[in-house]
């Protein structure tokens, strides 16, 4: 897609990148991010012209809901505030991996306790265990940014059911999708759904850009995180905290056992 220029200073600048992962090339960001980069992805390949500016509704099956998050997360280059429920998509695990691998960039990463010991999310997180990618409830810290990863529950010990995330403090990205290919709709035929070996729920995902929901969420995010952290630190504390062992005090200060009942009955006279 090509961004026509308003105004002279818009001319002088390049044309935005419309390549969908951009994980790879640190010149592409969000910072000219708009809600029309992502008309390429709808079914319909344009939206009405009554489109809201700042929010847009994309939907599994009908979009390409994959591609769209893969277009978002690629071009992170400040901040990622995320908490997904189902973390399934190796894809999109990658592009977090080489962001967490970037010291200039601030992540905060929170995943569901009980989706982490599903088959395929284990495997994966435990592939970035073994290359040291990103060690979960393991922090890294710079300077002047953080790069983290928890695994928990919500403040009331229920699942952590939030299915979102804030990108650069510019983008954020809400609905019920999970990151799983039956979740996000497998695209069989580049750009359209269907053919042999296609899946796709019903399910939602949102794009917005209104800076008021944007700070609210990124409170929420964020504090969601640190009770997730809280947990497994209670956890890691418990299961490291040394066991008492009893010990012999030694013989100058042992006091003398008392003689049996028995014997002192049977005593001689």
């Amino acid at each position: 897609m090509v961004v026509l220029a308003t105004t002279p200073e818009a001319a002088m600048l390049p044309p935005k990148s419309t390549v969908t992962n951009v994980i790879d090339n640190p010149a592409v960001s969000l910072q000219r991010f708009d809600l029309l980069d992502l008309q390429p992805y709808t079914q319909e390949k344009v939206y009405a012209t009554s489109a809201s500016k700042d929010f847009h509704l994309f939907y599994v099956g009908r979009d390409d809901v994959h591609d769209i998050l893969k277009h978002v997360l690629s071009r992170v280059s400040i901040s990622l505030y995320l908490n997904m429920f189902g973390f399934d998509d190796d894809e999109l695990n990658d592009i977090l991996m080489k962001i967490a691998l970037d010291p200039t960039v601030t992540m905060l990463v929170t995943l569901d306790k009980s989706q982490a010991g599903g088959a395929h999310e284990a495997k994966l997180l435990a592939a970035d265990r073994e290359h040291n990618l990103a060690l979960f409830n393991t922090s890294f810290v710079t300077k002047t940014h953080v790069q983290e990863f928890a695994i928990g529950q919500s403040a009331t010990h229920q699942i952590s059911h939030t299915k979102g995330f804030v990108a650069d403090g510019r983008v954020a990205g809400e609905g019920s999708t999970n990151w799983s290919a039956s979740g996000e709709g497998t695209f069989i035929v580049k750009g359209n759904p269907g053919g042999v070996g296609y899946k796709a729920q019903n399910n939602t995902q949102s794009i917005i850009t209104d800076p008021d929901t944007i700070s609210r969420f990124s409170a929420e995010l964020v504090t969601e995180h640190m009770i997730a952290q809280k947990q497994a630190a209670a956890v890691g504390a418990a299961a490291n905290k040394p066991l008492r062992a009893r010990t012999a005090k030694p013989a100058s200060t042992a006091k003398p056992a008392a003689p049996h009942p028995a014997l002192a009955r049977h005593r001689a006279p």
